[in-house]
């Protein structure tokens, strides 16, 4: 995902260290070359689009249409609700891309040495504990929200993306890439926590049939299989599978794309794309406009009509605002202090402090993953997955507007 221009390379994530030099040469390498501008691209402008249709899901929700529309995202097909589709099925691919990134960046990107890892890391642990404790402590005199401790823990990358790309120059591209890096470490603990924490009453016999779909995919890899084909039709099998296991179907994304090959495979031209960077360029542009956008508009729906700020003050969306709003930029911002004080960590090239607490309040737009998560945690449309719904668009909005007012001041010559 992180890949640079051969030719005309993007500043690096750390510079002005002892080892410049040798990490400018490890990033000319083989790697796709306009991987990084076409991600910035579609997140940014999928970021954009999610934000229109999570208004339009409001509108809808509060008007004379919220009835029949909650009623068709309830409508059956081949055994599933439309909205079941929607988050099992459709989100499973968002998975995939997700599981893409993941692997690629762990491998061959911004995160494939430890030295490198360290900032993002730091900050991406420090931004999912500070907001769960947030939440925790706001939620401690009701246990049957408790369930929730999650939802704050999440960053919407496409969404931050979109607002980075509102500001223009104004963000130097070390900064767009932390960012990055950050939401896709954030990315690999939510589906962990999700794995975790939201999985109950295991089928062992359709686990053991998605783990040998797993194998007979990872032999395709040895066997350095080049086609995509065979990846995603036994892959298709291992997410039917994982969906009648009990465990969330979206996770058999991710567990498909680590088995796909990022190495070249046998018979693969030196200026053709691996399998796996293949599958995600194709997929990019499918999650950021269409699928992103279609899991907003059927989730993002609250009624607010007959609300007042007293909705906001119950603890349960009161948690999620101040995971998002307080929390998530004292974890993010605390966490990247700490190494650069103390971890040998140095601050991005071309960014100041200030900077870097605009992206700490960035961080705080949960809303895909945190809409995800609420549903999981409290059952989609229950009354508290209404609660966390109207606390992940206010701590959302909140962030964003934040942190675009920090990273908009002129910096100080």
């Amino acid at each position: 995902m992180i890949a640079r221009d051969p030719i005309n390379p993007a500043p690096p994530l750390f510079a002005d260290t002892p080892s410049h030099a040798r990490y400018t040469a490890a990033m000319v390498s083989l790697r796709a070359p306009t991987a990084i501008r076409r991600l910035l691209a579609h997140e940014a402008a999928g970021g954009w689009l999610l934000i229109a249709a999570a208004v339009a899901a409001l509108v809808i929700a509060n008007s004379g249409f919220g009835a029949a529309f909650q009623h068709g995202l309830h409508h059956e097909f081949a055994g599933l609700s439309l909205l079941h589709w929607v988050n099992d099925g459709l989100m499973a691919i968002f998975f995939l891309y997700v599981g893409c990134e993941v692997k690629r960046e762990l491998i061959d990107g911004e995160l494939s040495t430890w030295p490198r890892r360290l900032l993002p890391g730091a900050a991406a642990l420090g931004g999912m504990a500070v907001p769960a404790l947030v939440y925790l402590l706001l939620n401690a005199g009701h246990p049957a929200n408790a369930r929730g401790w999650a939802i704050p823990t999440a960053t919407d990358i496409a969404f931050a993306l979109g607002v980075l790309a509102l500001l223009g120059r104004r963000v130097p591209a070390s900064l767009k890439l932390l960012l990055t890096a950050i939401a896709i470490i954030d990315d690999l603990g939510a589906i962990a926590i999700i794995a975790i924490v939201y999985t109950e009453g295991l089928d062992v016999g359709a686990l053991a049939a998605a783990g040998g779909g797993l194998a007979l995919l990872i032999l395709f890899n040895r066997l350095k299989v080049a086609s995509l084909t065979p990846y995603l039709l036994v892959g298709a099998g291992v997410w039917f599978a994982v969906l009648q296991s009990g465990i969330h179907a979206t996770l058999a994304g991710v567990a498909i794309a680590f088995c796909i090959p990022l190495a070249r495979t046998r018979g693969t031209p030196e200026d053709r794309e691996t399998p796996l960077i293949r599958l995600e360029h194709a997929l990019s542009p499918l999650v950021a406009f269409l699928i992103v956008p279609i899991f907003g508009l059927a989730n993002a729906g609250v009624d607010l009509r007959g609300l007042g700020l007293a909705a906001l003050a119950a603890p349960l969306p009161l948690g999620v605002i101040a995971g998002l709003v307080i929390g998530k930029p004292l974890g993010v911002f605390g966490a990247m202090a700490a190494m650069c004080r103390f971890g040998g960590a140095d601050l991005p090239a071309g960014a100041d402090w200030r900077q870097l607490g605009g992206i700490a309040c960035l961080c705080g737009i949960g809303f895909t993953m945190s809409l995800f998560i609420a549903a999981l945690a409290f059952g989609e449309g229950s009354p508290q997955d209404s609660a966390a719904k109207l606390g992940i668009l206010a701590g959302s909005l909140l962030s964003a507007l934040l942190g675009a007012a920090v990273l908009m001041r002129p910096r100080q010559r």
